[in-house]
């Protein structure tokens, strides 16, 4: 990856894209599950498209904005702005204002940006400027885009999503559609469904489990990470270190996804290197898809969150001094826990304690993206080179978060790309940590490592 990697980007004035024909102007509740104090704040997730022969002529800046108007008219809340009613509830005033665009030219090459491709990205703020005023969740645009053509005529897309109005695959929904009206179809495939109230409180709201994700723990011993000494570096996991994790595991627990025996790895290992007292409670945040788990499910075409977190909790004792096996079954626990019930329990639990942010002092939140399909999205360039999370650590507390990411690195071999962030000399401990457990103690050039800012 190349960090080291310093280029000059030539912007237009952010302008306003509205929808292409008139919409309704209405007032649209969020979700429960939408509006707690968790999603409020901003996403960015960023595309690289390689330059196609076959579509000499088009600009790619022209094709997505002309897309883009047309594909807000089915998907008009976008184009509105959020407003906060009584006792916190998030709305959009469907006001048709339009979402923020910006056109740009870069002096560099896709193929300068490093082969792979992965974050984190050089120069992001170039690639997807912060328009002043913009950040907020209320009242300014909920989507932000920007279109960077690269001298080699491949071009990037960057995205920045006000988290409460959709998850992942929302937005794919979103940006899929946006690609088939680019590629000259006149309506999405896939038509938007709003239908929040299916994720609302019920009424009168009951609370029927326990809720440990949302446990507000103050931070009396300053264990939060501090912003300014955040180092972010990206790790591979493929075939090879998969199977050097998968050896640490029982065999009565051998049949857990990847995804939980990652999960429960890294919380081990991240928890190893921050070196919290070992009485201290640690816990690990899934994000458990809530799509199919009601009866009936979530419609097609549904875009709000439609996910809910479930909590571990355990001391960081336990969970350093015991073997991985422990972990596991805390982290396979807490995504069986979530049940229908459950999910119904949580909207009425965020209504009744005033929509709080979960836990984050000592807690560790993983997304897996590999399923929602980012790299697949297809103005009319092909797929991404890399589709998906920009940067690790997003939210309102940087380095609570990362995210399980498709990837191939540059032996061919397919796995994940999991970005990080942590303060500096945790870091270290973290890669050594590391290291020793998939390379035997290699040396800081192992291959898991893939870049670091």
């Amino acid at each position: 990856m190349a960090t080291s990697l310093v280029f000059t980007v030539r912007r237009g004035k952010p302008e306003l894209v509205a929808p292409a024909k008139a919409t309704p102007h209405e007032v649209k509740l969020l979700s429960d599950i939408d509006d707690q104090e968790g999603l409020r704040f901003q996403i960015p997730i960023i595309q690289f498209y390689r330059h196609d022969p076959s579509n000499a002529g088009k600009d790619p800046v022209d094709v997505i904005r002309k897309a883009l108007a047309e594909t807000l008219v089915f998907y008009y809340p976008f184009a509105g702005r959020l407003r906060e009613g009584p006792n916190r509830k998030l709305m959009v005033e469907c006001t048709g204002e339009g979402v923020l665009f910006i056109e740009a030219d870069a002096d560099v090459t896709l193929d300068q940006f490093g082969d792979p491709l992965q974050p984190p990205f050089p120069c992001l703020e170039e690639l997807l400027y912060d328009v002043p005023g913009s950040g907020e969740v209320l009242n300014t645009p909920l989507l932000v885009i920007q279109v960077t053509r690269l001298k080699c005529g491949g071009f990037i897309f960057a995205i920045r999503l006000n988290h409460t109005m959709s998850d992942g695959a929302g937005l794919v929904q979103f940006m899929s559609g946006l690609g088939e009206i680019a590629r000259g179809m006149h309506r999405p495939s896939i038509q938007p469904v709003w239908c929040r109230e299916l994720l609302s409180a019920r009424e009168p709201p009951k609370v029927t489990c326990i809720h440990r994700e949302y446990e507000q723990v103050p931070d009396t011993k300053g264990t939060l990470i501090p912003v300014d000494d955040m180092v972010h570096r990206s790790f591979f996991f493929g075939p090879t270190e998969l199977a050097a994790i998968s050896r640490l595991i029982p065999p009565h627990l051998s049949k857990s996804s990847r995804f939980e025996i990652l999960t429960a790895f890294l919380w081990r290992c991240r928890t190893i290197a921050l070196q919290p007292n070992t009485d201290e409670e640690v816990r690990i945040l899934c994000i458990v898809n809530a799509r199919g788990k009601l009866d009936p499910p979530l419609p097609t075409g549904y875009y709000g969150n439609g996910f809910t977190f479930s909590a571990a909790v355990t001391t960081a004792g336990k969970l350093c001094e015991n073997p991985l096996g422990y972990a596991l079954e805390l982290v396979i626990k807490t995504k069986t826990d979530v049940t229908e019930e459950y999910i119904h329990s949580v909207a009425d639990f965020l209504v009744l304690n005033g929509r709080p942010h979960f836990t984050v002092v000592r807690s560790f939140l993983v997304s897996d993206v590999t399923i929602v399909r980012f790299r697949k999205v297809n103005f009319g360039w092909g797929k991404a080179v890399y589709g998906g999370p920009a940067k690790g650590g997003v939210g309102a507390i940087p380095g609570v978060s990362s995210f399980f990411v498709p990837f191939k690195n540059a032996k061919g071999e397919e796995g994940l790309v999991i970005p990080l962030c942590l303060p500096s000399e945790a870091m270290d401990r973290f890669v050594k940590e590391l290291d020793t457990i998939l390379t035997g103690g290699g040396g800081p050039n192992s291959g898991f490592i893939v870049s670091s800012l």
